[in-house]
């Protein structure tokens, strides 16, 4: 692509600084030895793969990209860009820097096909569930962005045979409920999982767990979930890969029997201790 292809992306994001972080910003955590995760305010990526090939899982916070850059050369070297980077969905914690990235490292992105609307300047996703049961997080989620980015013609759909770009041993797996196009990857190998925000190791609308990284495996954040049936197939479906590593959106990473446990105890209670009592994207027949 000529580098003047670049300047069509249309960054909504770039503006949007969250003043919010935890004691876990700007931690590292190797999960396994050429699976990374990183903490940025309240967020999480994954570098995957080593110095010769490697890919960035997700994009963080806005105004990030200086950040993520600076990581990504601590672990793999000066001038170290990856293949791609891959999408779990497009909810602004997840692409805050994306659109920066790209323009630094000319890389493509990919995600599901029905998550590039949201990606493309296309389609708004639904406004956050200020009304949902929750804590403080979820009553100021309202003023969190909903707007979609603009990657123009640098982001593609996955492969439909389940296959990752540039991530040999991996495959995606279509976990929707929290964003129509969500998708975590599993590497089968050695039961390695990047789960997204599918589900998640931190009480996600509780400002103070969220500060403090409490440890608790739940189901989606409330405020954006907007198909609660289809959030807890998703949940079954990945409890059903038995994973031994596991690196979720928001939260620290979970291993061995605790998130084998957790996992079990998730799918058997989710109603109760996942789905919200009440709030706008809540099916009352739940």
């Amino acid at each position: 692509m000529e580098p003047n292809t670049y300047e069509d992306m249309k960054d909504t994001l770039a503006d949007n600084y969250m003043p919010m972080t935890s004691f876990r910003s700007g931690v590292e955590e190797t999960v396994r030895p050429d699976v990374e995760c990183y903490t940025i305010q309240i967020v999480n990526i994954a570098l995957v793969g080593d110095a010769k090939s490697w890919v960035l899982v997700d994009a963080g916070m806005p105004q990030s990209a200086k950040q993520i850059i600076g990581i990504a050369q601590e672990r793999f070297g000066e001038g170290a860009k990856p293949r791609a980077i891959l999408l779990t969905h497009g909810h602004f914690d997840h692409v805050g820097a994306v659109i920066e990235l790209v323009k630094a490292w000319r890389v493509p992105v990919y995600a599901h096909s029905l998550e590039i609307p949201y990606l493309t300047g296309q389609t708004y996703y639904p406004e956050p569930d200020g009304t949902v049961e929750g804590g403080l997080l979820a009553m100021i989620s309202p003023l969190f962005p909903n707007e979609p980015i603009d990657l123009g013609s640098h982001v593609h759909p996955l492969p439909e045979d389940g296959s990752v770009p540039e991530m040999p041993g991996w495959r995606w797996i279509h976990t929707p409920g929290h964003s129509p196009g969500h998708i975590s990857f599993f590497r089968d190998e050695d039961r390695t999982l990047l789960a997204g925000d599918a589900f998640v190791t931190v009480k996600q609308d509780s400002l103070y767990q969220v500060l403090t990284q409490q440890k608790q495996l739940t189901g989606p954040p409330v405020y954006l979930t907007t198909d609660w049936q289809a959030a807890r197939q998703s949940v079954e479906k990945l409890a059903n890969l038995a994973p031994a590593y596991a690196i979720t959106g928001h939260g620290q990473p979970m291993y061995g029997e605790e998130l084998a446990d957790g996992l079990v105890q998730l799918v058997a209670e989710f109603d109760r201790v996942a789905v919200p009592k009440y709030g706008r994207y809540v099916d009352k027949e739940m």
